[in-house]
């Protein structure tokens, strides 16, 4: 059974860092897409960071390039989401997901948030 813990979340002022920790089990990592979604108020879920497990590829959207980072520790099925120079607009509750890796590699599954297991969110806030 897939399950998948998010914890990190707070509250920060802009400029402000955040680290968020998904911890998995029920699954082999290795053959996982694992990835970190938010939602704001009234938006659609979007895709800020995807890590495949094998072989570590990585995406991120141009909102959140060369602020965030996604690393996974794979003796550990823990997969971090280091968030930088934080903005009001990363605002939302931020969700850990994973799927099966496919032919269309991890980019894919995160643009169309195309995930089959989802943890419970944990809030982001970043005041200015």
């Amino acid at each position: 059974d897939v399950q998948l813990q998010a914890s990190g979340g707070g509250s920060v002022q802009a400029g402000g860092s955040l680290r968020l920790s998904c911890a998995a089990s029920g699954f082999d990592f290795d053959d996982y897409v694992i990835g970190w979604f938010r939602q704001a108020p009234g938006k659609g879920r979007e895709g800020v960071a995807c890590i495949s497990g094998v072989e570590r590829a990585t995406y991120y959207p141009d909102s959140v390039k060369g602020r965030f980072t996604v690393y996974s520790d794979n003796s550990k099925n823990v997969v971090t989401l280091q968030m930088n120079g934080l903005r009001p607009e990363d605002t939302a509750v931020y969700y850990c997901a994973a799927d099966l890796r496919d032919m269309f590699g991890v980019g894919h599954k995160c643009k169309n948030v195309g995930m089959d297991h989802w943890g419970k969110g944990t809030q982001v806030t970043v005041s200015s």
